[in-house]
């Protein structure tokens, strides 16, 4: 997300998402830098000064890094409910389930991922659907899955790895 792309949502004073923005990019690069409870407090000041789908998406992120999954899974919930158009929070929700090994419930958040109007990285729900159905047996869906990983994103490694390896090993 650029900063022209953040300032021009919803409606809102000018002055509130340029302050709003700045704090995300702090909150941004306290995360990267793993000061994981500093990069909470900036995401929060971002959220009061202008809350914004992706403000939402990125706390849920940071909640994630810090083990706290059910916590990152409330904050994707209030993502979509500023922008349902929005598909990282789903994948994350999905991604997230995976993690607390609730595989089937992930399926719906990560097919609505796939969907989403606005997603800057759609290869991302693609993976993670490869990931459930490969932890199903269903090798089939899973390869599936990864091929259109990577036919959205050709440089996604992770996704023809994983692709690759189940080929080979059907074979």
């Amino acid at each position: 997300m650029n900063q022209e792309d953040f300032i021009h949502q919803g409606e809102g004073r000018e002055e509130d998402k340029l302050i709003a923005w700045n704090l995300f990019q702090q909150a941004y690069e306290f995360q990267m830098n793993g000061k994981l409870d500093d990069a909470v407090d900036f995401y929060h000041r971002s959220i009061d000064a202008f809350p914004t789908a992706e403000a939402y998406t990125f706390l849920g992120w940071t909640y994630s890094f810090k083990g706290q999954l059910r916590r990152a899974i409330e904050e994707c919930r209030r993502a979509i409910q500023m922008d349902p158009d929005f598909g990282n929070p789903y994948n994350d929700i999905g991604a997230y389930l995976i993690e607390l090994n609730q595989v089937d419930e992930s399926i719906p958040w990560l097919e609505r991922a796939t969907q989403a109007k606005r997603y800057e990285s759609p290869a991302f729900p693609h993976m993670n659907l490869g990931r459930v159905y490969e932890r199903k047996g269903n090798w089939a869906r899973a390869i599936e899955s990864y091929k259109t990983a990577v036919t959205l994103n050709p440089d996604y490694t992770p996704a023809r790895k994983a692709m690759m390896r189940l080929v080979t090993w059907m074979n």
